[in-house]
């Protein structure tokens, strides 16, 4: 079986390691995944730089995280299902929506409901959505621009969501609390 290895800053290469300086930095600690994926340093720095460019969005953090955690249970990432959770919480993400996001069942508000159907659209139909579902989308109050930035957020997924099978990293002690599986979801 191949193993990777989790890289400490002093441990990893020469071009990895002001990439996980700065997310010591973000995090105040470096997260496994990513101490992975510095094996590879044009990887790790891709995923800091996409999730700032994420997070520079016209979405707000739950809207963020509503697409990035759906596309986690879609993809049955067991890591980063845990790590978004905490990352909702501590970013006061409501409740009820991270439980909806857990279990893929509906969310409440309409608007937020839309948007976690248009995330699985995007992604179950590989970006490949109808006319008639962009017009539901825009009908519930998002825009062209939201289209692309769910995009983007997909994206931002598919590098961590494809990784973590292969690297397998320990989940953090952080995220430990917020562990889920995939039988605790409708996937």
């Amino acid at each position: 079986m191949t193993t990777f290895t989790t890289h400490t800053i002093e441990s990893a290469p020469e071009a990895s390691k002001p990439i996980l300086k700065a997310a010591k930095k973000k995090f105040g600690f470096i997260p496994n995944l990513m101490a992975t994926m510095a094996e590879s340093p044009v990887m790790v720095e891709s995923y800091l730089t996409l999730m700032g460019l994420f997070d520079k969005s016209e979405l707000s953090e739950t809207e963020r995280q509503i697409i990035l955690m759906t596309n986690n249970r879609l993809n049955g990432c067991t890591y980063c299902m845990a790590a978004h959770t905490a990352v909702s919480k501590k970013s006061g993400v409501d409740d009820g929506v991270i439980e909806a996001l857990r279990s893929g069942s509906p969310i409440n508000d309409p608007k937020l409901e839309a948007l976690r159907t248009f995330a699985v659209i995007i992604h179950e139909t590989h970006g490949r959505p109808t006319e008639e579902q962009i017009e539901a989308f825009f009908a519930a109050g998002y825009t062209k621009q939201t289209i692309l930035e769910v995009i983007v957020g997909t994206s931002l997924k598919v590098l961590s969501n494809y990784t973590t099978p292969i690297v397998r990293p320990k989940l953090d002690d952080a995220f430990a609390p917020m562990a889920w599986s995939k039988d605790m979801a409708q996937l």
